[in-house]
């Protein structure tokens, strides 16, 4: 029988629970602010407000105004959604911001966040290509 607070996404096998799980608050919390970053409005049935959209700026330039709006519409996301995870930080890690290790037309996005309740802080990073 799988033990775990939730299920583990996207799926995946696991020979120990038979699919992936989250066995710790961090992982849920991360799970749930990397699924409220990726989510895109409308997407989420029953809360068309729900998601920052990340997708709808893939063809935005890399430009420090459309950092600020992303790094704007995640705090206002989490705030309403995640009260329990305090963003620290966002950071846009690519050519344009200094970074020379990064591709071409890549942008990393790292999130820096606090779980409140564990007083954990942790980092997140998604690549948008």
């Amino acid at each position: 029988m799988a033990s775990g607070l939730s299920v583990s996404l996207p799926f995946r096998r696991d020979s120990q629970d038979g699919h992936g799980m989250n066995k710790t608050y961090l992982q849920v919390a991360t799970q749930n602010l990397k699924m409220l970053i990726l989510t895109s409005p409308g997407e989420r049935m029953m809360d068309p407000l729900f998601g920052v959209g990340l997708r709808k700026y893939l063809f935005e330039q890399d430009h420090p105004a459309v950092h600020g709006s992303i790094s704007a519409k995640i705090h206002a996301q989490v705030n309403k959604y995640l009260p329990y995870i305090e963003i620290k930080d966002v950071e846009f890690i690519s050519e344009s911001t200094g970074y020379t290790d990064v591709p071409n037309n890549y942008v990393k996005i790292r999130v820096i966040y606090k779980v409140r309740p564990l007083e954990v802080t942790d980092e997140l990073v998604l690549t948008v290509e």
